[in-house]
């Protein structure tokens, strides 16, 4: 039994293979990676006294519990984190993962799936993240809708699963990637999630995958909040 962590790594465009490769150094597989836009302490606010924003990406691994300090400790030395300027990590506890069918060993349950769901004991929301191959994320929206969700949000990234070929004639490869973002009420987690593993077959070897992380506090819900 393993339980998960989402590691994220937010540096400037182009240090993402150095993380990636850090943290594949010390056996963490596959990663997506994410483009945005922004600015840090260390960067200049304005530029001619225009607002100055700085390409960024952001990179998403999920890593086993037993390994997320050595991962931690191998991309922090090898992008130069505590170096000021070079970039910040944090880590998001995970409630529940599906698509791990690769995996020779069986996730830690940390809260059971009816317990999660429990609105009478749990009031409040979830935030599934599903990162599934691009172009399948209507899928993974009409899936979500069937279970009960309200719509989801989509972005572009890119990255390699352990089931995608990492290199092709020598040159690294990073398929585009769609990452779903869907907040539901915690008492649909249970069905929105069967309805993804069901149409998007996520449980089987390459076609992604999704977890639940907990949501504090929602803004710009009401409709939902009053239910």
């Amino acid at each position: 039994m393993r339980d998960h962590k989402l590691l994220i790594t937010i540096v400037k465009k182009g240090k993402a293979k150095t993380v990636c490769k850090a943290a594949k150094a010390v056996g963490v597989e596959g990663q997506t990676i994410m483009l945005g836009s922004g600015v840090g302490i260390h960067e200049k606010k304005k530029v001619f006294g225009i607002d100055a924003l700085y390409e960024k990406e952001l990179i998403l691994h999920l890593v086993p519990e037993d390994l997320l300090p050595i991962a931690v400790d191998a991309i922090t030395a090898k992008a130069k984190l505590n170096e000021p300027g070079k970039g910040v990590g944090f880590v998001i506890d995970i409630k529940k993962t599906v698509g791990m069918a690769h995996m020779d060993y069986d996730e830690e349950v940390k809260e059971d799936i009816d317990e999660m769901t429990d609105d009478v004991k749990h009031e409040g929301f979830n935030l599934i993240l599903t990162i599934v191959n691009k172009g399948r994320a209507g899928r993974v929206i009409d899936a979500s809708n069937r279970g009960g969700a309200e719509g989801g949000t989509v972005m572009n990234a890119r990255g390699s699963g352990i089931h995608e070929k990492a290199k092709l004639l020598a040159i690294d490869i990073e398929p585009e990637k769609d990452v779903v973002l869907t907040l539901i009420k915690r008492s649909l987690t249970k069905d929105v999630l069967k309805a993804i593993e069901e149409d998007v077959e996520i449980n089987k070897p390459g076609n992604g995958i999704a977890f639940v992380l907990p949501v504090e506090e929602t803004i710009g819900l009401p409709h939902l909040v009053q239910k």
